[in-house]
């Protein structure tokens, strides 16, 4: 197979850092139309592995706790635990692409994933379990970074990123629902272990196509900065434990207050390490784009929002309605579909509206589908409390992922693509998990004073979705005033 990636063809670019020595660089044209598919089918189907086993944990749970004999309390660690490895070491995982390759990279985070699967499927005890869940976590940080990395090394900027970009963000949207739906089916009908066994088999064969189908990409010499992952990586561990330890004990809790402070310090004392290292783990000059910032921002409040949704309206059927967990799944779909029909449209209307016009619109779209959903109470039903607005919030998730995406790593230098799909990466991670609990927060105080049943449950329910709402507004307002910052710049450059 002719391999004609591009990994060298922006050697200006990499040759403007006089302290960035690149190996294995052959010249390199724009990938064909075959070998483009190919990279794109590997790297789609990895990250597809990420995102659906995230979500078959979370309808596993019931079964996980009653087979190993977690305690209510304890239960919640087989998510956080995998939280917490994976986003404390993603920039760490991300540099290393940069340093040591992101095939390199990408198949010793499909090695971890896939081994640890086969050991979480066969824990005995919740030691195990947790054990095998850390490791994937940190498989996944490793691996997340470097599926995103390959599409900027692959795909030049352009028609063609921009097509491969919004079938990345079509994976994400389509993979959680998607991970909802086999969790249900496998958990009601088989076992929760079958979940993670599949793992591994699928690992190997992506770890065999990644051998065979992607060439090593450009390695950059440079001494490793061990203060920056030291400081990082502790940094984002106590950010990480803070977020999800307020979920259960509250932002006022002396734990949360500590890890909270001891995040702020360490990750204070990175971005001074950072800016004065030769060869840094996260290269500050990744925010000097007003445009990458504000993607990194919108994507946190938009992930956020998208992760509350799923999770408050998962309630909703099965707390409310009395869906089981497989019609809760399958009743994603209106959701699931204009997804994947919105995320098929996005190179077209990037190239009639622009990037920034899209994601914008595709915001205010979302926006007005939650706002929708949020009207929800215990007399509502499926098909026009919760159908109908998914239709328009599946047809926002799909148009707004991809767009930004493209911002958060555009005109970055390919000895960045690495950092800057980090950097992604982990607004990716903290927005979904820093969303997720601030609105449990709101939450539990909606029902404050109000008797169990189905009228509190719904009332709390509705005031998370709420919450959704206003991130997204935000999120809105954030872009529409890059958007106006844009057009007056560039009439001024007129």
């Amino acid at each position: 197979m002719n391999h004609s990636r591009s990994s060298s063809t922006d050697a200006t670019t990499v040759a403007t850092d006089p302290d960035s020595t690149t190996q294995n660089s052959p010249a390199h044209s724009s990938p064909d139309s075959s070998s483009a598919a190919a990279v794109l089918a590997i790297v789609l189907s990895c990250y597809l592995l990420i995102i659906v086993d995230i979500s078959i944990v979370i309808t596993g749970l019931p079964e996980i706790q009653q087979d190993l004999g977690f305690s209510s309390t304890t239960l919640s660690w087989v998510q956080n635990i995998y939280t917490l490895a994976f986003g404390s070491l993603l920039l760490l995982g991300a540099r290393s692409g940069d340093l040591l390759g992101r095939r390199r990279m990408l198949m010793i985070g499909l090695t971890l994933f896939a081994l640890s699967s086969l050991v979480i499927g066969m824990a005995s005890s919740p030691a195990m379990m947790l054990i095998g869940r850390a490791v994937q976590g940190a498989g996944a940080a490793i691996l997340a970074p470097a599926t995103l990395a390959l599409l900027s090394v692959y795909f030049p900027e352009g028609p063609q990123r921009v097509k491969a970009l919004a079938w990345y963000a079509a994976t994400a949207g389509i993979g959680s629902s998607l991970g909802l739906v086999l969790g249900g089916l496998l958990a009601g009908w088989l076992s929760w272990r079958v979940g993670f066994f599949i793992n591994a088999p699928f690992g190997l064969l992506l770890i065999l196509a990644a051998w065979k189908v992607l060439d090593e990409t450009d390695t950059h010499d440079g001494t490793f900065d061990l203060g920056g992952a030291v400081t990082s990586t502790l940094g984002m561990s106590a950010l990480v434990f803070a977020i999800v330890h307020s979920s259960t004990a509250g932002w006022g809790d002396i734990y949360t207050l500590i890890a909270l402070t001891a995040a702020l310090l360490l990750l204070s004392l990175f971005v001074v390490i950072e800016a004065n290292h030769h060869h840094p783990l996260l290269p500050l000059r990744l925010f000097e784009s007003s445009e990458r910032v504000v993607a990194y921002l919108a994507r946190m409040l938009f992930l956020g929002s998208m992760v509350s949704f799923l999770f408050f309206s998962t309630q909703f059927m099965q707390g409310v309605l009395d869906f089981t967990p497989v019609e809760a799944g399958f009743a994603f779909l209106p959701f699931t579909v204009l997804t994947f029909v919105a995320s098929t449209q996005v190179p077209r209307l990037t190239r009639r509206f622009g990037n920034s016009q899209v994601a914008l619109m595709a915001c205010v779209v979302l926006a007005i589908g939650m706002g929708w959903l949020a009207l929800l109470d215990e007399h509502s039903d499926y098909w026009s409390g919760l159908a109908l607005p998914m239709l328009l919030i599946g047809l926002g998730n799909g148009a707004v992922l991809g767009p930004l995406t493209i911002a958060g790593v555009s005109g970055v230098n390919k000895q960045d693509a690495g950092a800057a799909s980090g950097v992604v990466n982990v607004a990716h991670q903290l927005g979904g998990t820093l969303g997720l609990s601030i609105l449990v927060v709101v939450f539990a105080a909606a029902g404050s004073g109000l008797p169990d049943g189905h009228h509190k449950l719904a009332h709390q329910l509705a005031a998370g979705l709420d919450g959704s709402f206003v991130m997204l507004i935000v999120a809105a307002v954030l872009l529409f005033g890059f958007k106006r910052a844009s057009l007056t710049t560039q009439n001024k450059r007129g």
